[in-house]
């Protein structure tokens, strides 16, 4: 099986060039519905008077057009069903339009993911609820695993002036194909007892200390936060390997393949390439692609650009 890296909408390329049940993992951090663009940073050098380098926009209008194709193609009339009450309640606003964009991208994910297979969408706090109901209609309610808190750092700096409780956490939400059979390495699923540690009357496990939903460990920290951090590839919204290697060792098997479908800078296909598992990466973004591409200099893949009809150009 060969690696990918898709250069296009990743709607066309889910339909037109992933087929059914071939997935065995899927990790997507789409856009926030933040309503602000992002930058690529450090892409010019200090004092040059220069903006930094655009690396995607996370911007939403309604788009009534988008909103009717998607009602009239009807693929999933249970989860058109629930949209519907969705723009209905929102009154077509900007989130409105970003859980449009969203719903039919979640069919065809629920489409390639194998019968054993997992899905982690990561998302904001602001959006995981409207979210949570399309996934539990498409992937049915017995069918959702966890959600996970993930804490992306301390709270220092700017997150400070927030006139409100600082918000210092994302949301993954865990669902599977089949609640009855699907990928978990449950030894994969602890950290190592601290040097030295012993249990009050014995009976540790020897595996060391279960991991909960709760995410937060310095080593998981986003590499914004952490000042000296080499893994910071410029893009605003990476997410540091060691998260991504944590959820590609659990729910995928050496061999297997993990597909990311908004990839940003490519952080899920190292993880992936790194555990022995196959890849596919999609993003819109040149200035992702480019990125990527850059992180992934030596791997072996194959790279195509998709066009609008889903054709390679």
């Amino acid at each position: 099986m060969d690696n990918f890296l898709y250069h296009g909408d990743n709607l066309i390329v889910l339909r037109e060039h992933i087929p059914d049940d071939s997935i065995a993992l899927v990790y997507l951090d789409p856009p926030f519905a933040s309503q602000r663009d992002y930058l690529l940073l450090g892409t010019t050098p200090p004092g040059s008077g220069k903006p930094e380098t655009p690396a995607f926009a996370d911007v939403w209008a309604w788009d009534e057009e988008a909103y009717e194709a998607f009602r009239k193609e009807d693929a999933c009339s249970p989860l058109t069903a629930a949209l519907t009450a969705l723009v209905e309640a929102r009154k077509r606003d900007s989130l409105a339009a970003y859980l449009v964009m969203m719903a039919p991208r979640l069919i065809e994910l629920r489409r390639v993911l194998s019968p054993t297979g997992s899905l982690y969408l990561h998302c904001a706090p602001a959006a995981s609820h409207y979210l949570k109901i399309l996934l539990d209609v498409l992937f049915r309610p017995e069918n959702f695993r966890r959600e996970i808190v993930w804490r992306s750092g301390w709270v220092s700096g700017f997150k400070t002036r927030a006139q409100n409780w600082v918000r210092n956490h994302d949301i993954l939400l865990y669902y599977v194909r089949d609640q009855r059979h699907f990928t978990f390495h449950t030894e994969a699923r602890f950290r190592p007892h601290p040097s030295g540690y012993t249990r009050r009357g014995g009976g540790a496990s020897p595996f060391g200390i279960a991991i909960d939903d709760v995410w937060d460990e310095p080593a998981l920290y986003s590499p914004w936060i952490k000042s000296f951090s080499r893994e910071k590839c410029g893009y605003a919204t990476q997410k540091p390997l060691a998260l991504l290697d944590r959820i590609v060792r659990v729910s995928s098997s050496p061999g297997d393949c993990v597909l990311d479908p908004f990839c940003g800078g490519g952080t899920t296909l190292l993880a992936a390439q790194a555990l022995g598992r196959h890849w596919i990466g999609i993003d819109y973004s040149a200035q992702a692609i480019s990125l990527s591409r850059q992180r992934l200099a030596g791997i072996d893949y194959k790279f195509q650009e998709i066009g609008e009809r889903g054709k390679t150009e």
